[in-house]
């Protein structure tokens, strides 16, 4: 599949699938995962995360859900080096939960994250969901920021995620539109 633009993309970047076993996938999944469990832990526990746990979790989600047909994992790259990623795995036939969204720390702040969302919100569609779901913990607030802007709405819980905190949702098919 070519790499996917919309109108609004800054040009420095495109958008693309990616397989999730990739080198680059596994590199992006790395610092999505660092970033978000030492952040939990520095928050609650004043301290990074262990790294014996850390290699434990990076290992136990191997990102197969987003496999085709059933879902997909794309790759933002900005001047053309990876910088970041977006998930969307079908839960059922109209339903897509977002997965994975991370951008760089050094390339935040240039436009990369509303890029990814509509990147998502394509391939959600192209998957035949017309809505996607998607949680995130408290203090995520970028995360939680990025998502009302592009019209996701706070709703009830979809998932037992014990870290999930804030579920949202979209109506993405072609009626929401």
């Amino acid at each position: 599949m070519p790499a996917m633009t919309t109108p609004r993309t800054p040009a420095s970047w495109t958008v693309a699938p990616e397989p999730f076993d990739s080198p680059i996938a596994a590199a992006l999944w790395r610092s999505y995962y660092t970033e978000v469990s030492d952040r939990w832990y520095r928050l609650h526990e004043g301290h990074p995360t262990d790294p014996e746990e850390l290699e434990r979790e990076v290992a136990a989600d191997d990102g197969a859900c987003f496999v085709p047909p059933g879902g997909i994992l794309l790759v933002a790259r900005y001047a053309g080096e990876p910088g970041g990623t977006a998930g969307v795995r079908l839960l059922d036939a109209g339903t897509g939960e977002l997965k994975r969204v991370f951008v760089r720390e050094d390339l935040r702040g240039k436009g990369g994250g509303p890029v990814l969302l509509a990147a998502a919100e394509e391939a959600a569609r192209r998957l035949g969901a017309e809505r996607l779901v998607l949680d995130t913990r408290g203090d995520l607030v970028e995360a939680r920021a990025l998502y009302a802007r592009h019209g996701y709405v706070e709703t009830a819980a979809h998932n037992d995620d014990v870290y999930a905190e804030h579920w949202f949702q979209k109506r993405v098919g072609t009626s929401g539109r």
